[in-house]
């Protein structure tokens, strides 16, 4: 209740978003949604409250990527919901299902019939419709529970995504004798495959010679590993996937080609396949090796999102349709083949190929092989990153969506709120985006590692530049000595050479709390062919 004990339109948010299962809300309060977060004193939500908006918006989808439910975040009018749209873009396009609370100015200001108001835009709801894959202003109370249970319905639709959610001043602080929801029903959409194509699929598959498989993100959502596992053992197909896909296939199978889709060797592979099944990916630019991949064979082409089906590829077998259930129809319908072993030695000559290209670059195989594979990871846009993406042989989130900055750490302080210990990794030019976060870490004691990778600089600029241009420009940054920055928020910090790092990480995500890792060492990007 409100003052006096007035139950408001802010009350009937909160207990929206506890009817529809959440139990965690991010944020950060601001004038025209100060009744959103006084309504969280009296729900059984967990607030978890960040320093930025962005950090709130980065925080909910690395608590959706870990739990793989909607995550909801609240933030104020203006300035600080359109600091959140970096973060949406990077939701969007990695399928993270996150709702956006956001209040506005009062009624009377909406549809220009009074000027003046604090944070004004003529649209706001405008600035998200490209972001978000859902956008409603609410008008009045009794619109929050059906607004709300739409959005969480658009968020988990198939492609998952962000939805958005305004709501007036006025209309949160109101009294309201809408009643709190019992029974809200959100059903959201998936494509299932047509029985045709299904047919055609097993004809194309139970045919080929040398069929390969390429998963991607939409596998590794929909929870496709056991159906993947099935059909390329049945098949005695290779299976590589993306970087949004690491762990959907076994990394050390005999059939696994791992995730070296920068290489010209696995790209070579690819395009050599009679078959090749993609499954939940839409080919883009890191999928495709930089759009140099031509498949010669025949595509088979699963994707939950229709607008990406043939908009890299043409001629396909064009299946809308949730990676899971289709692989599981294929896998269930495909010839079991004998395993002559043909497939498991092709895979290791193309595996020894790119180790060999690589053989200058044992450093940086020893960094990632210092980062344990059994904690949840979250990874910033650094060098060490893009050779995780190829190289490391476990689970990762990473910002490689949108490619911002300033993702890795208040995504795993989102993780890390749902009970479970993260490590976020990030170069020290990321680094400076999420300073803030260490009050946070600090405030809810969350068990977070931050392992920051300290090269002086935007490092994987700097070689850009350099190889481009002859020299760098902008990447050279002052920075701070993070551990005496850590120590000031209380928070432990230690340093770590190449040589120290996997003792320094295992006692450090050993600890209960929050705790920082710096690490010196300057690791050099490997050749992209």
């Amino acid at each position: 209740m409100g003052e006096a004990g007035v139950r408001t339109g802010g009350d009937l948010v909160a207990e929206t978003l506890a009817a529809l299962g959440a139990t965690t809300v991010f944020g950060e309060p601001g004038q025209h949604a100060l009744a959103l977060f006084d309504a969280l004193r009296r729900s059984p939500l967990r607030y978890v409250g960040c320093r930025t908006e962005l950090g709130v918006a980065f925080a909910a989808d690395g608590h959706a990527r870990a739990t793989g439910t909607v995550t909801p975040f609240m933030v104020s009018t203006g300035p600080g919901a359109l600091a959140t749209l970096p973060a949406l873009m990077e939701s969007r396009l990695a399928c993270a299902p996150v709702v956006g609370i956001s209040s506005q100015i009062p009624s009377d200001g909406l549809g220009g019939r009074r000027k003046g108001y604090l944070h004004e835009l003529p649209d706001q709801a405008a600035s998200f419709r490209g972001v978000a894959t859902s956008v409603q202003v609410v008008r009045a109370a009794a619109q929050i529970p059906s607004a709300l249970a739409q959005a969480w319905e658009a968020a988990l639709g198939v492609p998952q995504g962000p939805a958005w959610v305004e709501i007036p001043q006025d209309v949160l602080l109101a009294p309201t004798d809408v009643p709190p929801p019992a029974d809200l029903s959100v059903r959201p959409r998936m494509p299932l495959p047509r029985a045709e194509l299904v047919r055609q699929g097993v004809q194309a598959l139970d045919s080929a010679a040398n069929p390969v498989i390429l998963a991607g993100g939409g596998a590794s959502l929909s929870g496709a590993g056991p159906e993947l596992l099935a059909l390329a053992e049945k098949l005695r197909s290779p299976v590589a996937t993306t970087f949004a896909a690491k762990g959907v296939f076994p990394h050390e199978h005999p059939l696994s080609l791992r995730s070296w889709l920068e290489d010209r060797y696995v790209t070579d592979f690819l395009e050599q396949a009679d078959v090749l099944l993609v499954a939940g990916t839409g080919l883009g630019e890191l999928s495709s090796n930089y759009h140099t991949m031509r498949p010669k064979g025949r595509v088979i082409h699963i994707e939950a999102d229709s607008g990406k089906l043939e908009a890299n590829t043409s001629g396909s077998l064009a299946v809308h349709a949730d990676a899971k259930v289709t692989l599981g129809a294929l896998a269930e319908a495909v010839r079991p083949r004998e395993a002559d072993g043909r497939a498991e030695t092709a895979v290791a000559g193309v595996l020894r190929r790119v180790r060999d290209r690589l053989s200058g670059h044992e450093e940086e195989f020893a960094l990632l092989e210092a980062i344990p594979t059994g904690v949840l990871s979250f990874w910033d846009m650094t060098i060490l990153t893009y050779w995780a993406w190829s190289a490391f042989p476990g689970p990762m989130w990473s910002a490689q969506g949108a490619g911002g900055l300033g993702y890795a750490l208040p995504a795993a302080l989102g993780a890390a709120s749902s009970g479970r210990r993260a490590l976020a990794i990030s170069g020290d030019g990321g680094a400076m985006y999420g300073l803030a976060e260490l009050a946070t870490m600090r405030q809810h004691d969350l068990d977070v590692t931050w392992l920051i990778v300290d090269d002086g600089g935007y490092g994987i600029l700097r070689e850009y530049m350099t190889d481009a241009f002859g020299a760098p420009t902008g990447t050279e940054l002052v920075r701070p000595d993070f551990t005496a920055l850590a120590a000031s928020f209380g928070i432990p910090a230690r340093t770590a050479t190449p040589a120290t790092l996997a003792g320094q990480l295992t006692d450090a995500l050993d600890e209960s709390g929050p705790n920082v890792v710096v690490l010196r060492a300057r690791p050099r990007m490997f050749a992209q062919t």
